[in-house]
Order: C-alpha cells, then sequence, then structure tokens
C-alpha cells in the first residue's frame, strides 16, 4: 500500500496583530493543499534509504536507515506526541547539516528538520520514500509549513495502529475527531521545531478544516454556511513577523488608549463575521446583503491594520487595484507584504465563471506587477487520506 494525505492552507479572515494585545482573530482553511506521498519499502541487508523529495525546490535528500539509527542514541518511537527534546534536536540539526542544502534555499531546513522527527517518532527506522508538493507558496502567510506538518503527520500515522480509517471505502478518507486530535497534536510539534513558539492556529485550522475563532489561547470552530471564493494575492514581498509584532507593540506603548480602541473595534469586527459566517441563508438576497457585509468589515478591519503601522506599498497597490473593480479587500497574516485577500461576491463569480470579464482583467492587473493570484474557496474540509496498491 502506498498513501497520500492533503492538509489545506489557511487565511486569517480578521484580528491579526490585534490578537496578540486580547482580540478576537478568525481563520480558516482554503482549497490550496500540500501533498505528501508516502512509499515504504521492503527492508533489505544493505542499501536502505529514508529518502525526502521536495518537488516545489526541486530537492532530494537521502539518509541511510543505518546513519539514523547511528545517530539517535535511542529508537525516539512514540505512540503519543512527544516534543523533541534539546539533545535530540542537536542530532537531527547535525544530520541536516550534512545535506549541504544550497543558501538560496536554507530556508526549508527548519521542514527538514520537521520531517526527520515526525518520521522517525512515528515509524522509527523504516525505509520509505517521501514525496512532497505544494499549491501554497512558501512563507506567505498561507500556513505551508503547519499544512506540510499535518499533512505528514497524516500520511505516517495512517500506517499505525494509533487511527482508525475506514478502508472500504475509495477516494479521499477523513479522520473521526479523536484521530484529528492525534494528527494536530504531532502537527504542532513540528511546527514547534520550525518555528519555535507557534500559536496552534495554524495547524488547528489544517487539521480541522472550517472556521476558527481564537481569543487568549482560547479556539472556538465554526462551520461556515457561506460558500465564499477569495483572490488571493500574493505579493511575493517577504516580511519579518517578529518586527511587525514588536511594532504594533511600541505604538501601543505610545499611544495605549487609541490602540486600545483600535483593538477592540477589531474584537468587534471578527465577532459579527463570525456570526454571518455561521448564521442561515434562505435565500439569494440574503446571501448578497451578507457578502456586503463582509466586504465592509474587511474594509474596516483593513483600515485598521493600517493604523496599527503593518500595511505596506505593495498591499496598498493591491487595494487600489481591486478597488478599482469595486472588490473589497485586506491584507491577511502579519503584513508588511504578504498575501492579500479579495472577496469575490457570488454575482461576480458566477459571471466569471461564464465569460471571465472583471476577475480575469483584476488577475491580469496584479500579475503586471509580478504578483502571484489564486482563487480559493474558504471553509472547506481539514485534512484527508487516499490508499492506492503499490505497483
Amino acid at each position: 500500500m502506498e498513501v497520500r494525505a492533503r492538509a489545506p492552507g489557511k487565511i486569517i479572515l480578521t484580528g491579526e496583530h490585534a490578537v496578540v494585545h486580547g482580540s478576537t482573530a478568525v481563520a480558516t482553511s482554503i482549497d490550496l493543499y500540500t501533498y505528501v506521498f508516502v512509499h515504504f519499502s521492503t527492508p533489505s541487508d544493505d542499501g536502505d534509504l529514508l529518502t525526502l523529495q521536495l518537488k516545489d525546490t526541486a530537492l532530494e535528500f537521502s539518509w541511510p536507515i543505518s546513519r539514523i539509527k547511528a545517530a539517535f542514541p535511542e529508537s525516539v518511537l512514540s505512540c503519543t506526541p512527544t516534543s523533541c527534546s534539546v539533545e535530540v534536536a542537536k542530532i537531527i540539526a547535525a544530520l541536516v547539516e550534512e545535506l549541504d542544502i544550497p543558501e538560496a534555499k536554507i530556508g526549508i531546513a527548519s521542514g527538514v528538520s520537521a520531517f526527520l522527527w515526525l518520521y522517525s517518532s512515528i515509524q522509527g527506522f523504516k525505509p520509505a520514500t517521501v514525496v512532497v508538493n505544494s499549491e501554497l507558496p512558501l512563507g506567505s502567510g498561507l500556513g505551508s509549513s503547519a499544512a506540510f506538518c499535518v499533512a505528514l503527520a497524516s500520511a505516517l500515522l495512517a500506517y499505525t495502529d494509533s487511527v482508525s480509517l475506514d478502508l472500504s471505502h475509495q477516494g479521499w478518507l477523513s479522520f473521526t475527531e479523536k484521530d484529528l486530535e492525534l494528527v494536530n497534536k504531532w502537527a504542532f510539534e513540528g511546527e514547534k521545531i520550525i518555528h519555535g513558539k507557534p500559536s496552534g492556529i495554524d495547524n488547528t485550522v489544517s487539521s480541522y478544516g472550517n472556521i476558527i475563532s481564537f481569543k487568549s489561547g482560547n479556539i472556538t470552530r465554526t462551520k461556515s454556511t457561506l460558500t465564499l471564493k477569495m483572490l488571493i494575492t500574493n505579493t511575493k514581498v517577504g516580511r519579518n513577523t517578529k518586527a511587525l509584532v514588536a511594532g504594533v507593540g511600541e505604538r501601543m506603548l505610545r499611544h495605549p488608549e487609541i490602540m486600545a480602541f483600535v483593538f477592540s473595534a477589531v474584537d468587534s469586527i471578527s465577532k459579527e463575521l463570525t456570526s454571518i459566517l455561521k448564521s442561515p441563508t434562505p435565500d439569494e438576497l440574503s446571501l448578497t446583503e451578507k457578502e456586503e457585509k463582509i466586504e465592509e468589515l474587511m474594509e474596516m478591519n483593513q483600515g485598521l491594520l493600517q493604523s496599527m503601522g503593518v500595511s505596506h506599498a505593495t498591499i496598498e497597490t493591491v487595494l487600489r487595484t481591486t478597488l478599482k473593480y469595486k472588490l473589497a479587500s485586506k491584507l491577511t497574516g502579519a503584513g508588511g507584504g504578504g498575501c492579500v485577500l479579495t472577496l469575490l461576491p457570488t454575482c461576480i463569480l458566477f459571471i466569471y465563471l461564464l465569460s471571465g470579464t472583471i476577475v480575469d482583467k483584476v488577475i491580469a492587473e496584479l500579475e503586471s506587477c509580478g504578483f502571484q493570484c489564486f482563487i480559493a474557496g474558504i471553509g472547506g474540509g481539514g485534512v484527508e487520506v487516499n490508499f492506492a496498491m503499490s505497483s
């Protein structure tokens, strides 16, 4: 048997930065995925390898199983999600350093480390080939690292007795609620290796899908009654999240009363958005009214983000371009570059599916600026796996 897993990326709909200061934020899955394929090899007396192929960066790494066994003082195989110790982290770092990753792609080193930890912890010292490819651009704020960790953990756990999957069905299979909790916890351990102190939001969205609200460490999962599509524009400008968060904190210290009102307004926007997304939509008129309200909330949130000082010239270019076509946009994530969301109302989307026009023009204009555009549905399901007989 071979197994494939796919895990969705995520966007922040509202509440960026303000969530650090106690406000509610809302995140949702998007139907752009990271795929992980695992094929276990038959153990042999010699030549057993663990191979990782990263299709999007055209890189491939292999480790002799004997080398991995020799590196680890003892097996790290675990039935329950376990944090990587300092000692094992050093061992993994040494294994990654031996790979001689090109300087231009050194950013993937932490992801390779997470791979080695998750693989060794869940599957032990087995020879295999693991292939990864993704529809999510790296480092753009769309949750690519979390989707990788979730898809990898899912594919590896699918080969264990830790999860229960109904193999009588073909196609993509979903995990039970209990198994999703296990997948999510393992993925979070991978995220910790990549990011140090992640919030856990990205892996939770990727694992469970749908929509989550989070405030002061508390996560609430919600299902949307709306089928919404977003134009996601990747400005391709990298950003320093830590510096941007620090900048908002400094502005809070300089203008405490004003910024308190800003954060309170963001909290209200997030709560109203959640209410709209989960309330029934009986007819097309109600749908149109909801979309108009969502557009207004996005515009208001963007204005508040600008007042926090986290916008960027490229983000403003996207905002001006979409505004010409009467479309509402906002940055998503840390800001300072990264990605911008543009709601595609149902009426415009219907016309686009028939003959293109407005959306095609917007995309053409944005791409002429060197940006990268995607159209993605939001609020769909979480991670899934698919089994196939190996040839």
